[in-house]
């Protein structure tokens, strides 16, 4: 029988490859990753790699930005299904409206948007950077943030500013409920709560600790005696048993009750088989139209630039 991962790791050889794998894709997946990483990473990680071909094990728009990165280079994604309800949640025309009707703002994005998106933005930010870049804006700057209204809002109360948020959500960070969470708390009176910034405010308001993905799985490394329960996407939790094998770790379940963890449809769809038929075949690839990639990728090296500065 043959085994599937090492046909990966041999095929990745021979097309001088790259495989960049987000924190939510499934274990066996991040597990034949060359680097695994929330988006800020993948896009500091596609921004320098010599490889001729880039895999991004994520979702489209994880692509989109890659290639934008580097246009030259070949960017594969496993599975083109593989899209995100955050960036569906903004389309670019009717985001191209709201900033005209709103002029003399800056436009802040989150990169979970799409390249047509981000070519109306003057700088991305992730959940990794967004605080220290809003912040690195003179307090009286007017800013459209779009189009997470959770992490927006969030950015709002830490850093006192009032952005002016456009109304867009992630399904899996809207689906935890206090309710579920608080049942898991008496359950596990001594575990702490770990949560993204996309969660809802009142479920913010639960956590003793908010960040992204990264900061979340450090805090963790950094504390590994404590026991957590975690509300962000389920895949992060691959990467945090594997640094901190003894910790327990309880994943925080949608308030529907579907099944016992908060799982992203999307990112599920990328399998091993599929990563070996990209490679393999070289397809599907990501293209962007060259005019909104010339536009798109400015506020991407700005983001990768300020980021730089900030040694984040």
């Amino acid at each position: 029988m043959v085994n599937i991962a090492e046909a990966i790791r041999q095929l990745k050889k021979e097309k001088n490859a790259v495989i960049l794998g987000h924190y939510y894709q499934r274990g066996e997946v991040q597990d034949v990753a060359d680097y695994v990483g929330d988006s800020l990473a993948l896009a500091q990680w596609a921004a320098r790699t010599q490889a001729d071909i880039i895999v991004m094990c994520g979702v489209h728009f994880m692509g989109e930005t890659a290639k934008v990165l580097c246009p030259q280079k070949k960017v594969l994604v496993p599975d083109m299904a593989a899209g995100c309800s955050l960036a569906d949640s903004c389309p670019a025309d009717e985001f191209a409206r709201f900033v005209a009707a709103h002029p003399g703002h800056t436009v802040v994005s989150y990169v979970n948007t799409t390249a047509a998106v981000k070519a109306l933005t003057d700088v991305v930010v992730t959940s990794t950077n967004a605080r220290q870049i809003v912040e690195s804006f003179p307090p009286e700057e007017k800013i459209i943030f779009g189009p997470d209204r959770n992490l927006g809002s969030y950015i709002n109360a830490v850093t006192g500013r009032h952005m002016l948020l456009w109304d867009g959500a992630c399904h899996v960070h809207e689906r935890f409920s206090t309710e579920k969470i608080a049942g898991l708390k008496r359950q596990h009176p001594d575990a702490l709560v770990l949560a993204h910034p996309e969660c809802k405010e009142a479920v913010l308001q639960m956590a003793d600790v908010v960040g992204s993905t990264a900061a979340l799985l450090k805090y963790a490394v950094r504390h590994p005696e404590r026991s957590y329960i975690v509300a962000t996407e389920a895949g992060i939790l691959h990467e945090m048993r594997r640094q901190c094998p003894h910790t327990e770790f309880i994943p925080a379940p949608p308030s529907d009750g579907t099944c016992a963890c908060n799982e992203c449809s999307y990112m599920r769809l990328n399998t091993l088989e599929k990563v070996y038929d990209c490679l393999l075949n070289e397809t599907p690839e990501v293209t962007v139209d060259a005019d909104v990639a010339a536009k798109a990728v400015r506020p991407i090296q700005r983001m990768l630039e300020i980021s730089a500065r900030l040694g984040l």
